[in-house]
């Protein structure tokens, strides 16, 4: 890595583990580390491919350490994951033909709807709750859960930020309530969206490959750590947080537009 700041380096790998940390336990990993590129110098369109080819392998870990002690609902998990393929394809695309100058506008607006949708995420699921009187997942719930999530993962080949908060949520109204069985999910589905973009943008030649090795290898050491301690984390701790990281850097990027 001739060339780049040592301090720097070492900032954008202790983004990673932070961003992996928190994304295995509540999502919203990505508020961390791609401003943390940005603010290394990285482009914002370079920075959004390269935090995505960082951050799936510490998705990949957090799913491993959840596989230890979670059971999942597997059919529905095979459902979901078909759109999230679809999605996160069409989001990359989308990404790759929009200019710059449009990213960087758009950015903020997207951080700031991760982050007041993961502030909101609890009242939202218990008012829209799709539980059948068996307590278990109906089928409109499954439909409601195939159409959102593919939603969410057009949004996340696009940008990323926020897509396993978004996941949470359409989970929670889908009828989901163990946090531990929701965080198990989203992010074997996080993984899945980013892998599929990331591919695309390797094609296109998108990805700063020397910071997305050293990201990548904080994101798995953070994601692992996060899910194999996450039942010992005080949730709403984590979520103030999150929400305040979410204010703070979209405050940061309006800055930036002037």
């Amino acid at each position: 890595m001739t060339g780049y700041d040592v301090l720097g380096l070492a900032g954008l790998f202790t983004a990673a583990i932070a961003a992996g940390a928190i994304n295995s336990v509540a999502g919203g990993g990505t508020l961390i580390s791609f401003p943390s590129l940005v603010a290394f110098g990285e482009p914002e369109i370079i920075s959004n491919a390269t935090n995505t080819a960082a951050l799936w392998p510490g998705s990949f870990s957090s799913a491993v350490g959840y596989k230890k002690d979670t059971s999942v609902d597997k059919p529905l998990l095979g459902l979901l994951i078909i759109p999230s393929i679809m999605g996160g394809l069409l989001g990359a695309v989308v990404l790759v033909v929009t200019p710059e100058s449009v990213f960087r506008l758009v950015v903020p607006i997207l951080i700031l709807f991760a982050t007041c949708l993961f502030a909101a995420r609890k009242p939202i699921s218990k008012k829209l709750a799709m539980k059948t009187e068996e307590d278990e997942i109906s089928i409109k719930g499954r439909i409601w859960g195939f159409f959102f999530q593919l939603f969410v993962a057009v949004y996340g080949g696009y940008f990323g930020a926020g897509i396993g908060i978004l996941m949470l949520g359409s989970l929670g109204v889908m009828g989901f309530r163990d946090v531990h069985v929701m965080n198990a999910m989203k992010t074997v589905l996080g993984t899945i969206i980013n892998v599929t973009a990331f591919v695309f943008f390797a094609v296109k030649g998108l990805v700063v490959w020397p910071l997305a090795a050293l990201m990548a290898t904080g994101a798995i050491v953070g994601g692992y750590a996060g899910a194999r301690s996450a039942k010992h984390v005080k949730e709403n701790y984590l979520q103030l947080f999150i929400v305040a990281v979410g204010f703070i850097i979209t405050a940061w990027f309006l800055t930036r537009l002037s």
